[in-house]
């Protein structure tokens, strides 16, 4: 019996029986070198994703075996979306094995930001969420930024053993790895990277020597990020593909804003004071007074005054959700809508509304700027 071939984009078995399931190539592409399946084909060349049936519980059981070696295990965050893209549970795969953090997407965030104030906020933020990294990087896998620094720590840090590249979808891992590939090794292989979730379906192994081996592994899918609720077209709207403008606002009480038609912001009560929203460049922002707020989002949701979502695409998002925030005065906090943002709220105290889609989290925490 032939030994089966893995696809070389995301790691799946290929087979040439079912065009409907993963890892489908055609006969004569199966015997190319590192062929790829027509999922990452279309991925690749055409921008396109093709659902395919693997759940939760297919890729838990993928990284369940990481605990029982010895390795160094790094975890990719998008640093854009710190506490959505944070692994939940993240404990359960890595057993004793160090854990090096990686903040990815550096290049999204605005240039004032201070590195090492960010690395001490990530530290700071890992050990509230139950991880003690060995150590915190910064980098952005698409830019380039920060490559050196990374090499350095894995170097650092693995102990001659291999490493696992673990996150949840979306956060880089694939796009980080190919850097890597690129820059400092001589490998052919290229892993299928795209925006759309779920990309890597199994565990790829990626030699480092003779010895140990790199492994990228499926991406989790957090499913409180609003980022599972959109079209393709529309995430592309809300995914920042380049440096984030701040937008700041002087509000006062009984004014709303409106990140598109993705959510909303009521100041309720407090004093004047900055809101200031950090957010895909593509996301229209608009301001109301709050007791127009519900009128203008049934007219005008999907249109370009409240978009995304955009048209008939208003129909994917679950119903709006309301959230309340009180933030004391001298007090400066980010309000993060998973997926798709934050709005820091500063100084004056306030007791802030927020609608979101149901199901998407919705959270405070200190200001990340």
């Amino acid at each position: 019996m032939t030994e089966a071939r893995q696809c070389a984009g995301c790691g799946v078995p290929l087979q040439s029986e079912d065009k409907q399931k993963i890892g489908y190539v055609p006969t004569s592409t199966m015997e190319k070198e590192n062929p790829i399946c027509q999922r990452c084909f279309k991925i690749k060349h055409y921008n396109e994703v093709a659902q395919v049936a693997m759940d939760d519980e297919d890729f838990i059981r993928i990284l369940n075996g990481i605990a029982g070696t010895k390795a160094l295990v790094v975890n990719v965050v998008d640093i854009f979306d710190f506490n959505g893209s944070w692994l939940k549970g993240l404990h359960r795969f890595v057993g004793n094995n160090p854990v090096l953090l990686v903040g990815n997407k550096l290049d999204l965030l605005p240039k004032a930001i201070n590195p090492n104030r960010l690395v001490n906020w990530m530290k700071y933020q890992s050990k509230q969420l139950g991880l003690r990294p060995v150590d915190v990087v910064l980098c952005s896998a698409s830019k380039g930024m920060g490559m050196e620094r990374f090499i350095q720590a894995l170097g650092e840090h693995r102990n001659r053993q291999d490493v696992y590249v673990v996150g949840a979808t979306n956060v880089g891992k694939s796009t980080l790895i190919n850097r890597i590939l690129k820059e400092y090794g001589e490998s052919e292989v290229e892993l299928t990277t795209s925006r759309f979730p779920g990309t890597t379906l199994d565990m790829i192994e990626i030699p480092i020597d003779k010895q140990t081996s790199l492994y990228d592994t499926p991406g989790i899918i957090n499913r409180d990020q609003i980022v599972h609720m959109v079209t393709a077209e529309d995430l592309k709207l809300i995914s920042p593909e380049k440096t984030v403008n701040p937008k700041i606002f002087q509000l006062n009480d009984q004014q709303t804003l409106f990140l598109g038609g993705m959510a909303r912001i009521d100041f309720v009560k407090g004093d004047r004071q900055s809101f200031v929203v950090y957010a895909s460049n593509r996301i229209t922002i608009h301001r109301t007074k709050l007791e127009k707020a519900e009128e203008l989002y049934t007219s005008h949701v999907g249109t370009d005054l409240l978009s995304p979502p955009t048209g008939e695409n208003v129909k994917m998002l679950p119903p709006m959700r309301k959230r309340s925030f009180k933030i004391e005065s001298g007090s400066k906090k980010d309000i993060v809508i998973s997926g798709l943002g934050w709005i820091t709220v500063g100084g004056a105290g306030a007791l802030v509304d927020v609608y979101a889609p149901d199901g998407v989290s919705v959270t405070i925490r200190e200001a990340l700027i």
